[in-house]
């Protein structure tokens, strides 16, 4: 029995209900009538005759995790980053996966955190992969079995991932194939092999092109992770934004972190902002990680928050989206795929109240239309009721606590929140301290 006992069968109304309105920060009271596992009707809190009842409790629609990395995830026990920088991620990444990334392990992994963020409310997750040939054609395939296996309760997207030197020649052709026979999005990072965001790398703009071409000949959307550090030199944002404006691209732009944009002098930040919004760029921030990693050093306090410019970049009419990154690997050793979390987390480190405005949709409505998904992140007639349900009545609330006792519904029924224990992953693991 949990604090709202939601029936077993038949259709039901679910009374006195706090949802996002418009603007999302707005609540409204409400009660949900749920036949056949949609949202049959929304009608004003105390005129439904019977149901069970929320008691001002806020209900949310269920999360769009837009930027993760499930096939590295859950390797902190066996492979620590040595120093929590960038490049020490970087190191310990190549390593671990060279020597451990069977399809049985990564398969393992993968589910556990899909497993995870199932019960803390997610609905639909985007996933970077590494696709360094020939080992990634191993990935991609266990992704495809999982994306099969998890149909129903995830909808699961992928995402290339590779330096961007990695698209010359013949391999290029083969990853953006790769990424096309599995339904995929093409996406790179905007460095070179072996280096960090340091610089725009010389021969960047032909590398570039000729990346946007592979796509446009298979009618790939991009998905790129951009200026991941502080280096006001590393400003591949423009050059992107330009390129996909010369070359009339149609598909859909999403690009990650950025975070070295929030350290360029006004009128630069200014001009890449407008080129980004003509362009019909997305950008999603991963506030966690870039706190975890940007501006890193011995003994010293971190200057900076680390994170991209969401606020000024919303303000201009750029699609703005938070997602949780990496999970329990060299990127960031902590997190549980927990959305609530993550936007928790957006919230304090960006400053994203006063006021909280559509803030909400970062983790909802806004990545559900970056990946395609218009029943996903709304609570509308019509849809499905894949609902979160919180004892928490107002946003500050729901942004005081975990929320550990929320309620999890799919197609309008409770699911078991139970999270998989971490154990499950030790035989995997050489454990150590810390």
């Amino acid at each position: 029995m949990t604090w709202c006992d939601i029936p077993a069968a038949g259709g039901y109304w679910l009374r006195d209900a706090r949802i996002p309105g418009t603007p999302a920060e707005r609540l409204e009271r409400v009660d949900l009538r749920v036949v056949g596992g949609r949202i049959a009707a929304i009608v004003p809190a105390g005129t439904a005759p019977d149901g069970p009842s929320l008691d001002g409790g806020m209900a949310l629609p269920c999360f769009v995790d837009v930027h993760t990395h499930l096939d590295k995830g859950h390797i902190w026990p066996r492979s620590p980053n040595p120093d929590g920088t960038f490049m020490g991620a970087i190191g310990a990444v190549m390593a671990d996966r060279e020597a451990h990334w069977s399809v049985e392990d990564t398969r393992a992994r993968f589910d556990f955190a899909l497993r995870c963020a199932h019960a803390h409310g997610t609905a639909a997750i985007r996933t970077h992969l590494d696709t360094y040939l020939p080992h990634g054609r191993t990935t991609w395939r266990v992704f495809a079995e999982l994306r099969d296996a998890w149909a129903g309760r995830i909808d699961l997207q992928a995402v290339s991932i590779c330096p961007i030197d990695r698209f010359a020649g013949d391999e290029g052709a083969a990853i953006a194939g790769l990424v096309a026979d599995h339904g995929g999005v093409l996406g790179f990072v905007t460095r070179f092999s072996g280096g960090g965001h340091d610089a725009i790398p010389p021969g960047f703009q032909d590398l570039l092109d000729h990346a946007f071409a592979l796509a446009e000949a298979r009618g790939l959307d991009l998905d790129l992770h951009v200026d991941e550090s502080g280096e006001t030199a590393a400003a591949t944002l423009p050059v992107i934004a330009r390129t996909a404006l010369r070359r009339g691209f149609r598909g859909r732009i999403q690009v990650g972190h950025v975070c070295s944009l929030s350290l360029q002098p006004d009128a630069v930040i200014a001009e890449t902002i407008q080129l980004v919004r003509d362009a019909g760029i997305a950008v999603v921030s991963l506030p966690m990680c870039n706190m975890y990693l940007q501006d890193r050093a011995p003994g010293r306090t971190p200057r900076w928050r680390g994170v991209t410019l969401l606020q000024e970049l919303a303000a201009a009419g750029v699609p703005v989206s938070v997602a949780s990154d990496n999970c329990r690997d060299p990127f960031y050793p902590y997190g549980d795929h927990d959305m609530v979390e993550v936007f928790q987390s957006a919230v304090r480190i960006a400053q994203l109240d006063h006021p909280l405005a559509d803030w909400p949709n970062a983790v909802a409505a806004t990545p559900a239309s970056v990946m395609g998904l218009p029943d996903r992140g709304a609570i509308r007639v019509g849809l499905p009721a894949d609902l979160v349900l919180f004892r928490a009545r107002f946003w500050h609330e729901l942004l005081a606590r975990r929320q550990s006792d929320r309620i999890v519904l799919r197609a309008g029924r409770p699911i078991d929140t139970t999270l998989p224990d971490h154990r499950e992953l030790d035989a995997l693991m050489v454990l150590t301290s810390g």
